[in-house]
C-alpha cells in the first residue's frame, strides 16, 4: 500500500474524497501544486490510511522506506540535505485531518537541527543568532509536542517521532471527547504534511504573513491581513509581535506585493470565495505554505457575495450567491440612523450595543415574549439579566438595565445578538408596575426609545432610519427573481451542516439522558431544541425527542420557541444539585467558585475587547478592522483557555460531569482558532462564553449562593 503522496501528486478525485485520504490540508497544497501551479515549498503527506494502520498495528511496514524516498525527493528539489552538516534541508510538520480536531498536534518548524546541522545553518545564513534562534524553538515545539524532555540528534529519528505524535494524537483523551460530542467517525484518522522549511526570520527581506483576499470585516475588495519581517509565522498568529498591514509590502517589497495578489486572485478564482492564505518570504522570495476558505461577517458575507456574483469573470452564479449567504438574509443587518438631535435624553448609561430602539416598557422576560407574540416591540428594562432572562432578551427590540457595565451578561448578549442595549443607567429604577427613569415615571406599556451607541434614553418613540444593508436587497431581489426561499435555503445549509458535523442517529441522542437536560436547563435558563442540542452534542432531533417526553412529563414548559423547566423539573434540578453538591463537598465547591473568580475576571475583559474596543477613549463597537488588535485579544484568549483547562481538570478529579464544560470550550476554542470568531461570544452557538456563563452559573449553583449575591459581591 501506497503512505505518502507528495504534494504534485494528481489524484484525479473530488476534492472531499481527497482530503478523506490526505486531510484537509494536503488536499488544498495538491490544488495549490498540480491544479494552480503556485509557488509551494516542496513536500509530502502522509495519509490517513498510514494513521489507521499504525493505530491498529503499529508502524506500517514500508513508511519508514517511503519517508527516506519522499524526504530525498525534496532534496533533490531544493538542493540541500536532511542532516547534512554544510547545507542542512530543514522541514515543518503539521496535522491534517479530514475533519479539524482538537487533541491534533500544533506546528513543529525547523525540525532535523541538532549540533551539527545548527552549525551549518548558521554558515549557509552567516547568523548564529538566527540559526539558535531556530533550534531554540524547533526544541520547545518538539518536547512539548512529543512529549520528551531530550530532542534525538538524528533527523529521522526525529521525524519518525513527529510523525508518530501525531497518529497517536488521533487517540488522545481530547480528540476522543471530541469526537464523541461531534459524532465524528472513529476510523477516519489524520494525514502529516511534511514540508520544506522557508525562513521568514532570515534577514531584512524575509518576512512571514497571512492574508485574507478579502477585508472579512468589511467584504472591500482588497487584501487585508499581516506581514511581520524577519519572523516566523507563529510569531504572527501568537499575537506577540507588532505586525504590519498587508500594504506594508508595497512599500518594501512592491515587486512581491505584485505577485502575492496575483495568486490571491487565482486562488480565490479557484475556490470561489474568500481565501485566506499563509505565506513566507525567505531572502526576497515568495512561498505560499498553506490555504483555507476564510471567516467572514455578516455584513462582508453579503458585500463579498454580490460582488462575486456580479463579476462577469468570477465563477459564481446569483443563485449560489445567494444560497452562500441565505443565513444573513433572513434576519438582514441594518444600519440605523442616530435619533434627532433636538430630543433630550431622561438618562444616560453605558452604550452596550448600539443601534436605535423603541418600544413599550416590559420588565420580565414573560412579557416580552408574549408582546413579541402580538407583534408589539417592547424594550425590556431590567435591574440586570441572568439565563432566566434569555427568552425575553431574543424577543425585546431593546435592553435597558440599570446596574451592569460593557462586560455584564446584558452587554454581551445584545452585542452578540445585535441587539440595542444600554446598560448601568443609574437613573433607572425598576418597581412592581412602574419604572422611574430620571424624572419620569412611566407605567407597563408606555413607550421609550434607548440609543445603544450613545448610552442615552428617551420617553416616547423617537424614529430614526433604520434600512437593510444594500446588499442584503440586492441578494433578496435576487432570490425573489429565482424564486428562492431563503429561510427554506438557510435550514437545508444548517440541515447539511448538522450531518456533517454530528453524523449521529436515535442511539446516539439516547445517550443524552434526561438528567442531562435538566442540568443544562437548570443552568442555561431557556434553550431551544437546537441550543440544548449543540450544547449536548446531540442531533436535534434527539434534543427535540428529549424535550418533547419531559414536556409530557411535566418536567418541562414552553415560552415562544423555548423550553424551560417547569415546577416539577425545577424540583428534580434541585434533587440532583443537592446529589452533585454532597458528593463533592460544601467546602470544596465554595472552594471551586472562588478559584474561578480570577479566571471569570480575565474572561469579562477579554469578551468585552473583541465586542468593543477604545477610540479616542471612546468605548466603540470592534469593526474588526485592526488585525494587531484582534489579534491581541486573540491571543490573551488562548492564554485564559489554557490556564482554564488545567484549573477544569483539577475540578473534573473531584466531580467528573464539570468534564462536560471542558469538551465545550475545548471545542469552542478550536473553532475560534481556525477562525470562526462568532464562537468567542455569539448568544446562538455553543460559544466560548456562553458555556463560560453556564459553567459559571452551574459552580454558583453548587456552592449554594445565588447570581444575585455574587452581582452585589462584585464577584460576578
Amino acid at each position: 500500500m501506497t503512505y505518502v503522496y507528495p504534494f504534485d501528486h494528481e489524484h484525479h478525485d473530488s476534492l472531499e474524497a481527497v482530503k478523506a485520504l490526505v486531510g484537509g490540508k494536503g488536499a488544498n497544497l495538491a490544488v495549490m501544486t498540480t491544479e494552480l501551479a503556485l509557488p509551494v515549498p516542496p513536500g509530502f503527506t502522509i495519509s490517513t490510511n498510514a494513521c489507521r494502520a499504525y493505530l491498529t498495528g503499529g508502524w506500517p511496514d514500508g513508511l519508514d522506506a517511503e519517508l527516506r524516498e519522499y524526504v530525498g525527493r525534496i532534496e533533490d528539489a531544493v538542493g540541500r540535505r536532511f542532516g547534512d552538516p554544510a547545507d542542512p534541508l530543514l522541514v515543518s510538520v503539521r496535522s491534517g485531518a479530514p475533519i479539524s480536531m482538537p487533541g491534533m498536534m500544533d506546528t513543529i518548524l525547523n525540525l532535523g537541527l541538532n549540533d551539527a546541522t545548527e552549525e551549518g545553518l548558521v554558515t549557509i545564513s552567516g547568523d548564529p543568532d538566527f540559526a539558535s534562534a531556530c533550534r531554540r524553538r524547533f526544541e520547545s515545539m518538539y518536547r512539548e509536542i512529543v512529549g520528551v524532555s531530550e530532542v534525538p540528534d538524528d533527523p529521522f529519528t526525529q521525524l519518525r517521532s513527529a510523525v508518530e505524535a501525531v497518529f497517536r494524537s488521533w487517540n488522545g483523551d481530547r480528540a476522543r471527547s471530541y469526537r464523541a460530542h461531534e459524532g465524528i467517525p472513529d476510523d477516519l484518522g489524520t494525514g502529516v504534511t511534511v514540508q520544506a522549511m522557508v525562513f521568514g526570520n532570515r534577514g531584512p527581506d524575509s518576512a512571514t504573513g497571512v492574508v485574507f483576499t478579502r477585508n472579512p470585516a468589511t467584504g472591500e475588495r482588497a487584501l487585508y491581513g499581516d506581514v511581520l519581517f524577519n519572523a516566523q509565522g507563529e510569531d504572527v498568529v501568537a499575537g506577540t509581535h507588532e505586525t504590519e498591514p498587508i500594504s506594508y509590502l508595497d512599500e518594501r517589497v512592491p515587486s512581491i506585493a505584485r505577485r502575492l495578489r496575483a495568486y490571491c486572485d487565482r486562488l480565490e478564482r479557484h475556490y470561489a470565495d474568500v481565501c485566506d492564505i499563509e505565506f513566507t518570504i525567505e531572502s526576497g522570495r515568495l512561498w505560499l505554505l498553506q490555504t483555507r476558505i476564510g471567516k467572514r461577517s455578516p455584513q462582508a458575507a453579503l458585500r463579498i457575495a454580490v460582488e462575486m456574483a456580479e463579476d462577469p469573470r468570477f465563477p459564481l452564479s446569483r443563485e449560489e450567491a445567494v444560497r452562500r449567504v441565505a443565513q444573513h438574509l433572513v434576519s438582514p443587518p441594518t444600519v440605523a440612523a442616530p435619533p434627532p438631535t433636538d430630543t433630550t435624553p431622561v438618562a444616560t448609561g453605558l452604550g452596550a450595543s448600539p443601534g436605535l430602539a423603541s418600544g413599550a416598557v416590559v420588565t420580565t422576560p414573560d412579557a416580552a415574549v408574549a408582546a413579541a407574540d402580538e407583534g408589539r416591540s417592547v424594550i425590556l428594562v431590567r435591574k440586570e439579566t441572568s439565563p432566566d432572562d434569555v427568552h425575553g432578551m431574543a424577543a425585546a427590540s431593546g435592553i435597558l438595565t440599570s446596574t451592569g457595565g460593557l462586560a455584564s451578561h446584558a452587554a454581551v448578549v445584545a452585542r452578540g445578538w445585535g441587539i440595542p442595549a444600554v446598560v448601568g443607567a443609574g437613573a433607572v429604577t425598576i418597581d412592581d408596575e412602574t419604572v422611574t427613569i430620571g424624572d419620569e415615571k412611566l407605567s407597563m406599556g408606555d413607550s421609550v426609545t434607548i440609543d445603544g451607541g450613545t448610552g442615552e434614553v428617551f420617553v416616547g418613540v423617537i424614529v430614526g432610519d433604520a434600512t437593510i444593508v444594500p446588499e442584503a436587497e440586492t441578494l433578496l431581489d435576487w432570490a425573489d427573481e429565482l424564486g428562492i426561499d431563503v429561510a427554506a435555503a438557510h435550514r437545508e445549509e444548517r440541515e447539511m451542516t448538522d450531518r456533517d458535523d454530528r453524523e449521529g442517529d436515535a442511539e446516539e441522542a439516547g445517550q443524552a439522558t434526561v438528567g442531562a437536560m435538566v442540568r443544562l436547563l437548570s443552568v442555561k435558563g431557556f434553550a431551544t431544541p437546537d441550543a440544548a442540542a449543540a450544547a449536548l452534542r446531540i442531533p436535534e432531533e434527539g434534543a427535540s425527542e428529549i424535550l418533547d417526553r419531559m414536556t409530557a412529563d411535566g418536567l418541562v414548559k414552553m415560552m415562544g420557541p423555548m423550553f424551560s423547566l417547569s415546577d416539577d423539573g425545577k424540583a428534580v434540578a434541585a434533587q440532583r444539585l443537592a446529589e452533585d453538591r454532597e458528593a463533592w463537598g460544601a467546602e470544596r465547591a465554595s472552594a471551586g467558585l472562588d478559584s474561578f473568580i480570577p479566571l471569570d475576571g480575565r474572561m469579562k475583559v477579554i469578551v468585552t475587547a473583541w465586542q468593543m474596543r477604545d477610540v479616542d477613549g471612546t468605548p466603540v463597537l470592534n469593526d474588526h478592522s485592526d488585525a494587531e488588535y484582534d489579534a491581541s485579544v486573540l491571543a490573551d484568549l488562548a492564554s485564559l483557555h489554557a490556564d482554564a483547562g488545567v484549573w477544569l481538570d483539577g475540578l473534573t478529579e473531584e466531580l467528573p460531569r464539570l468534564g462536560a464544560y471542558r469538551a465545550r470550550l475545548e471545542r469552542a476554542a478550536d473553532l475560534v482558532a481556525e477562525g470562526n470568531h462568532d464562537y468567542i461570544a455569539s448568544p446562538r452557538l455553543d460559544s466560548y462564553h456562553n458555556v463560560w456563563f453556564e459553567l459559571h452559573e452551574d459552580l454558583i449553583l453548587l456552592a449554594g449562593r445565588t447570581r444575585e449575591d455574587e452581582v452585589a459581591s462584585g464577584r460576578a
